[in-house]
C-alpha cells in the first residue's frame, strides 16, 4: 500500500452518500492517509460557491472524518487550511456523484467544484460521477468495477498540468456492457434543460422549483456526451483557464488602435 499520497475525499451529495463510501474505499486501497471532509447534507448544484456571508461549522465524526455545514468548496478549504495546514493533501477525490456531470453540468456541479478548488491549490484532483438509469437511480456497479484501476492509472501519470483536473463519468449500464474508456472533450447539450415550476404554499404565497430535464442531442464527435451514449467511460481533462484564446487574438486585431 502506497504511503506517498495524502488523500482528501469529498463530494456534494453529503457525508452519508453511498458514492462517497465507495470512493473512500478506493482511496484506502491506495493510501492509509485518507481524510474524508464532506457536506453534512446534499449540496448538488452549488457549483464553486464559497460561504463568505455566514459561518461554516465542522463536526468530527471519527478519525480523519468530518462533516461541514457548507459547500464542497468550503470542505476543501477547511481540510487544507484548518485540518492539514502543514501537510496539505496530495490528491483530491470528489464523488462518486449519484448522477451525471457531463457537458455544461460541470459549471453547476459541486462535485467538479471540489476538484476545481483542489486544482487552484496546486493539488491533483479528480471528479467522478455515475450516471443514473432510466428510473433515475444511480447504480454504482460500473464505478465499483472500473474506478479503482482508473484512479490508480491516472494519479500515476508523470505529467499533470498544474491548472487542470480530470472529470470522469461512468455510463448507466451493466459493467459487462462497457465498451471502453475514451479521452473526451466537454460536449454541449441543446438549450432548454431547466424549467421553473410555480407552486403555492398553504398560505397562498408563491414558491418555485427549478427542474432539470436534459433534452436529447448534442452528442458531437469525441465529446463526453457521445462517449456515455456509446457505453464508454468518459475522461475529460478540464482546464481552469476560462480564457477564449482564439477570440482573444481576434479581439486584439479588431480593437487595436
Amino acid at each position: 500500500m502506497s504511503q506517498s499520497h495524502r488523500i482528501l475525499v469529498t463530494n456534494d451529495d453529503g457525508i452519508q452518500a453511498p458514492g462517497l463510501a465507495l470512493l473512500e474505499a478506493i482511496a484506502r486501497s491506495i493510501s492509509e492517509d485518507v481524510w474524508v471532509v464532506a457536506p453534512d447534507s446534499e449540496r448538488s448544484g452549488f457549483s464553486h460557491s464559497v460561504s463568505l456571508t455566514q459561518p461554516v461549522r465542522m463536526q468530527q465524526l471519527g478519525d480523519k472524518r468530518y462533516q461541514v455545514s457548507g459547500t464542497p468548496t468550503d470542505c476543501v478549504l477547511l481540510a487544507a487550511c484548518e485540518l492539514m495546514p502543514e501537510h496539505k493533501p496530495t490528491l483530491v477525490l470528489s464523488g462518486i456523484n449519484g448522477g451525471a456531470n457531463l457537458s455544461e453540468d460541470v459549471s453547476y456541479s459541486g462535485t467538479a467544484a471540489a476538484a476545481m478548488e483542489g486544482t487552484l491549490m496546486g493539488i491533483r484532483a479528480l471528479a467522478l460521477s455515475q450516471l443514473r438509469n432510466s428510473e433515475g437511480v444511480p447504480d454504482f456497479a460500473v464505478a465499483e468495477r472500473f474506478a479503482p484501476d482508473l484512479v490508480r492509472e491516472l494519479i500515476a501519470l508523470e505529467h499533470w498540468p498544474k491548472d487542470s483536473f480530470i472529470n470522469i463519468n461512468f455510463p448507466a449500464v451493466a459493467p459487462s456492457e462497457i465498451s471502453g474508456t475514451r479521452i473526451t472533450r466537454m460536449g454541449q447539450r441543446p438549450p432548454g434543460a431547466f424549467s421553473v415550476l410555480a407552486r403555492q404554499d398553504a398560505r397562498k404565497y408563491p414558491y418555485y422549483w427549478i427542474s432539470i430535464t436534459y433534452p436529447p442531442g448534442g452528442e458531437e464527435t469525441a465529446t463526453d456526451l457521445e462517449a456515455v451514449a456509446e457505453k464508454a467511460i468518459s475522461i475529460t481533462p478540464i482546464k481552469m483557464d476560462f480564457t477564449d484564446h482564439h477570440w482573444r487574438a481576434e479581439l486584439e486585431k479588431s480593437l487595436s488602435g
